[in-house]
């Protein structure tokens, strides 16, 4: 017999009694009539103790624990539930969480979401009582793989700080609970936060992790605002070296004549404007520490050839100085150009690039890990309720519009529309009306809309075109749009040059 059987009294394929309905209730004792076949009143009793136990774990773990089935159903409700949504286990039990996340109970349905995916979810969630949660939703498959029912554990969030602790407290507990190696995925600085929820992410969590633990050059790669430079602060705040300096320094915010002093420092009288006693540069300041090269690609080319000799040698001389002065930094670099292109194109010298890129980092675009949209837009609404005093929610609509576009900004976009909608906000609620023209008008379109009657050819043509372009503005390579759209690159490329 297996375990649940002999121990516990179950045969193979009946229900649990109690915690198989309703809301978790401990105080009816098992019995035949519930489909557990007890073999012993001490046994009974020991079953009534162990639900009492798990009840009381769970209660004590998180503020609620929601159950539904593999159609969205509301199953069972912890304690709580009334103090978060407003309604009692009664009022919620057998309700659908689409109709609930309608009406505005909790948004959005971590559920719904779960479903959607068929994927484990950790997101942040707001109810219509005004709370914050951070949750986590799971599904329960079958032994042929199909989704039988979720199971979201929340915890609630008073402040900004509660939801630092809160997440990193949740994580560690879904962790205990589920024996895996990644929780709530989220990292935090002294002054940045690195906020996440994609695997995409987690894989550049993962290496950003390791690249901590050695002290090898580091490249870091994406697009403008995909927070290359958090990345960086990650890496050198969890590095031997973080106890010393971090220095950043653009390379293309520096006009080419004063880059050189900059990095490197001058002595006394080396030029017209120079002080009188010299300055150190940037290696200098950097020493035993971390020296952020960001967007490096805008390096002159002539500098790249002084940069890799201090790479190489260690040892550089000031502007106007005759002595050698010797340097320990570590080196990370970040550009949002192609380096590679820019070395066969004749911009970036190859021993420079081979030399940076030990440990290549790509952050991917914001549009390519839409699951990540709500949690940064979330938290950024949290900060900003914070530091202006106010209360602001965002309901579904204007939700769904942040969610669905494709932010070429990124994260640094994302955080602009949020600052700017509280600042803004007339209302304790934002909908879509309040977002920008661009988010509200372009983005917030619910499948394919026809206002016309057209050819059928005509009208094929139409969405395809219109699928082309939302598809090339979101991800760039034919190679990308043809596994999203479903079929082959040929394809992609046929059409894209029909349509240009």
């Amino acid at each position: 017999m297996r375990r649940n059987e002999t121990e516990y009294g179950i045969r193979p394929g009946e229900k649990g009694g109690a915690c198989d309905s309703g809301n978790w209730n401990a105080e009816d004792p098992p019995d035949v009539r519930s489909g557990r076949l007890l073999e012993s009143p001490e046994k009974q009793l020991a079953y009534a103790d162990m639900e009492l136990d798990i009840k009381t774990v769970f209660n004590s773990m998180f503020d609620v624990v929601y159950s539904s089935d593999a159609n969205g159903v509301t199953r069972k409700v912890s304690n709580a539930c009334e103090k978060i949504w407003g309604l009692r286990a009664a009022d919620l039990v057998g309700r659908s969480v689409y109709e609930l996340e309608k009406d505005g109970i909790y948004q959005p349905s971590v559920t719904r979401l779960v479903l959607e995916t068929g994927r484990r979810i950790q997101t942040f969630q707001i109810t219509k009582t005004g709370r914050k949660l951070a949750v986590v939703g799971t599904p329960i498959r079958d032994g042929a793989g199909n989704i039988i029912k979720v199971v979201n554990m929340s915890r609630e969030i008073i402040s900004q700080a509660d939801m630092l602790a809160e997440i990193d407290g949740l994580g560690q507990l879904v962790r205990a609970y589920r024996q895996e190696p990644d929780g709530l995925r989220f990292l935090a600085m002294t002054d940045d936060r690195f906020v996440y929820v994609s695997d995409a992410m987690d894989e550049v969590a993962r290496m950003a992790a390791k690249v901590a633990g050695v002290d090898a050059s580091a490249l870091i790669t994406g697009e403008s605002g995909v927070g290359k430079e958090v990345i960086a602060s990650f890496i050198h705040a969890n590095s031997q070296r973080k106890e010393q300096p971090f220095i950043r320094i653009n390379c293309g915010a520096i006009p080419e004549a004063l880059l050189e002093s900059e990095l490197f420092g001058y002595e006394a009288g080396a030029f017209t404007s120079a002080g009188k006693a010299g300055k150190p540069g940037m290696f200098e300041l950097a020493h035993k520490g971390t020296l952020f090269l960001d967007e490096i690609s805008e390096m002159p080319f002539a500098m790249q050839v002084k940069l890799l000799r201090v790479l190489q040698d260690k040892v550089f001389m000031r502007v106007g100085g005759t002595k050698p002065v010797c340097v320990d930094v570590r080196i990370i670099a970040a550009s949002n150009r192609d380096l590679e292109t820019e070395v066969l194109e004749k911009r970036f010298r190859r021993d420079l690039f081979y030399r940076l890129n030990v440990v290549p980092i790509h952050i991917p675009a914001l549009r390519e890990r839409p699951e990540d949209i709500l949690p940064l837009a979330l938290f950024f609404l949290d900060r900003y309720n914070t530091r202006y005093g106010k209360n602001i929610v965002l309901d579904m609509e204007a939700l769904h519009c942040l969610e669905t576009y494709s932010w070429h900004g990124n994260i640094r976009e994302l955080q602009n529309v949020m600052e700017r909608l509280v600042v803004l906000a007339d209302a304790a609620i934002i909908g879509r009306a309040d977002l920008p023209d661009g988010i509200r008008d372009d983005f917030c379109r619910e499948g394919v809309v026809v206002d016309r009657i057209m050819p059928l050819k005509e009208a094929i043509n139409s969405v395809e075109r219109q699928l082309l372009d939302m598809a090339a503005a979101r991800y760039g390579s034919t190679t990308k749009i043809a596994e999203v759209l479903g079929v082959n690159q040929s394809t992609i490329c046929r059409k894209l040059k029909r349509f240009s």
